[in-house]
């Protein structure tokens, strides 16, 4: 049996699940999440855990189990607790701006990037003397935080020689030597 979706979850104060079908609802003080699981699982509530159970051990339920459970459980630490993604700007010139929902990126390019985000992700800019520019987003979706991190990330990817792009904070660059000097 799979690890991951025999684990229960555990729903911590404040936070309301709604089982109606096949449709998951968390509700807590950062939101509310849905999601829909494949009917063949059964969900259900006891005495403060949410268990995930599986039909049969065919390949197609083992793989869905721990993929539905870990879902469900992203949506309750996100209503919960939340999410947070710190992103480094690493490169002379390059800054960061936010103004309310759209991101304001100077990349190295000839022209500024605007990108408009979405409304559950909140977006905070940072820029200190002496130190890379920060782009801070909170959101209570996982999966939608992870997206837009991506989508910001591939306007400037680290590259490794320099180490200059948009990188997560804590990131280790993989570093390359430039070209040997005298070889022959």
């Amino acid at each position: 049996m799979s690890r991951i979706g025999k684990a229960p979850i555990e729903i911590p104060a404040g936070v309301t699940v709604k089982i109606e079908g096949n449709t998951v609802t968390v509700k807590g003080p950062k939101g509310q999440l849905s999601q829909t699981v494949n009917p063949d699982l059964h969900i259900k509530e006891e005495n403060g855990h949410i268990i995930v159970e599986r039909p049969s051990d065919d390949i197609e339920h083992r793989a869905q189990h721990g993929l539905y459970r870990a879902l469900i459980h992203n949506m309750v630490v996100g209503v919960s607790t939340g999410y947070r993604k710190e992103m480094e700007l690493v490169g002379v010139g390059y800054r960061a701006a936010a103004t309310g929902q759209v991101l304001e990126l100077s990349l190295g390019y000839s022209h500024a990037i605007y990108l408009k985000l979405p409304p559950e992700v909140k977006v905070e800019a940072k820029s200190e003397r002496n130190k890379n520019p920060l782009i801070i987003l909170e959101s209570d979706d996982k999966q939608l935080l992870g997206q837009v991190c991506a989508k910001i990330r591939s306007l400037r990817k680290p590259e490794p020689y320099k180490g200059k792009g948009i990188k997560f904070v804590g990131e280790v660059i993989r570093r390359k030597s430039g070209k040997s000097a005298g070889a022959k």
